[in-house]
């Protein structure tokens, strides 16, 4: 059975047309205003910012959701862990 429940965001970037690597620091930068827990959804292109982004942020210890496409780009939803 298909996941059907939609997850929170408590906040949102549109990155599209932003390059590598301001996007993923970007991101960054948002998360650190957030509060541990809190999910952050992230549009990106596709291609390098799609395999980008997702990877870094992962690295930086923070958990990578869900990753889907949407119309010209993808959404990626982040749950800030430190």
């Amino acid at each position: 059975m298909p996941d059907t429940t939609e997850t929170i965001t408590h906040a949102e970037l549109d990155l599209r047309g932003v390059m590598c690597p301001y996007n993923y620091v970007k991101t960054k930068l948002k998360l650190e205003t957030m509060e541990m827990g809190q999910v952050l959804s992230v549009i990106v292109d596709e291609g390098e910012p799609i395999r980008n982004v997702p990877r870094s942020i992962s690295e930086d210890g923070h958990a990578v959701l869900k990753q889907e496409k949407m119309g010209n780009g993808f959404r990626i939803l982040i749950k800030k862990q430190n």
